[in-house]
């Protein structure tokens, strides 16, 4: 009887375990609280346009629900649902670096956990339900991500953020964290380097292929999670 009763209160906890489906946020979805809408949201950058995530549209969530500004040079984004940024003037052809500085003003300041941001590249068919690009993005507690859509969410680096020395952590909750992201395309190597450490290394052939990326050239631009904002200073692109 003792034995029975042990197993049966094993069994019962096993089912009140959550389970813990990984989205392509990179959190486990148990844990993700519910996407905020952002008042006086939308798209107030001229020649800039964006594209929520299909689950964020499926939730009731439009772009109006996120929030792109800008003062001066610097772009300022508060989300909301989480959603990707680009003006189609901003194109990437051959080799190229794309590089930009995020500044975290207040980390975790919208949410229960760090939530990550970051470069887009290799943009094509964007806003359809097509779209292919792929982008790197840290977060402050030390770790970052390398994923893509194509037009299917795809990882490159699995389903859990990787931690690296080179990611800034934030000194706590509220205290501001800044991290230089950029992604290099040469020859046939796609890099992701994050305060001047390369992070991520993957052939080309990896990328472009079936399910994943059209090409490497496309359009660039910035990808924020959801319930996090952020300063976006010096996106360029450079040629070798």
């Amino acid at each position: 009887m003792r034995l029975t009763c042990v197993l049966a209160l094993a069994l019962l906890a096993v089912i009140l375990i959550p389970t813990a489906n990984f989205s392509q946020g990179g959190q486990p979805s148990g844990q993700m609280e519910a996407s905020r809408s952002i008042a006086g949201g939308g798209v107030s950058v001229p020649g800039w346009t964006g594209k929520i995530d299909a689950k964020e549209e499926a939730a009731g969530m439009t772009l109006n629900s996120a929030k792109l500004t800008k003062d001066g040079d610097a772009l300022l984004v508060t989300t909301g649902p989480a959603v990707t940024y680009w003006n189609p003037k901003n194109k990437a052809t051959g080799d190229y670096t794309v590089k930009a500085t995020f500044k975290e003003p207040k980390w975790m300041n919208l949410n229960s956990h760090p939530h990550p941001y970051g470069l887009v590249i290799a943009g094509n068919d964007l806003g359809t339900d097509q779209q292919s690009y792929l982008y790197c993005a840290a977060y402050g507690n030390g770790n970052f991500i390398v994923r893509g859509f194509g037009p299917t969410p795809f990882q490159m680096n699995g389903a859990r953020p990787s931690a690296d020395p080179a990611v800034n952590k934030a000194a706590g909750v509220g205290e501001p964290v800044t991290q230089e992201i950029a992604i290099t395309v040469k020859g046939d190597k796609v890099e992701c380097a994050i305060n001047n450490k390369v992070v991520a290394s993957y052939d080309k052939s990896a990328l472009v292929t079936t399910g994943k990326l059209k090409s490497t050239d496309g359009v660039y631009g910035i990808r924020f999670a959801h319930n996090t904002e952020a300063i976006v200073t010096g996106l360029t692109i450079t040629k070798p």
